[in-house]
């Protein structure tokens, strides 16, 4: 696809970049709407049975990594969008190079350039 003039080395339309990072969140949204129901128990109280209740209470632990997980994931599509409207989506924000364009495809949030992103991984 061709730049359209957006971000210096990135030849994604960012158009089609920012509806697909749009999309994303919009999903994540309302995944962040069910489990905030699930961990305030929208569908009603805690089982009466002990057993039935420890059950709950580790779904709800399970429910807070994810709410965790998604809260992460929205975070990192709006700082994407920011730099689209930046004019530097594309770009590492830690070496400066471009992100490799597969990279972008897979995970259109990404701020680093698989270099940058295995080093802050194995810290």
């Amino acid at each position: 696809m061709p730049n359209r003039g957006c971000c210096p080395g990135v030849t994604m339309d960012p158009t089609l970049v920012r509806k697909k990072l749009e999309e994303r969140k919009r999903e994540l949204l309302v995944r962040a709407g069910e489990v905030h129901a699930g961990i305030t128990r929208a569908e009603g109280p805690l089982e009466k049975d002990f057993a039935e209740q420890v059950v709950q209470m580790e779904n709800d632990a399970v429910l807070a990594g994810l709410s965790e997980s998604t809260a992460a994931e929205i975070s990192q599509i709006n700082r994407a969008l920011k730099r689209i409207e930046e004019g530097v989506y594309g770009q590492c924000i830690v070496c400066g190079q471009p992100i490799d364009e597969r990279r972008l495809e897979a995970l259109p949030q990404s701020d680093r350039c698989i270099r940058c992103a295995e080093f802050a991984s194995s810290r």
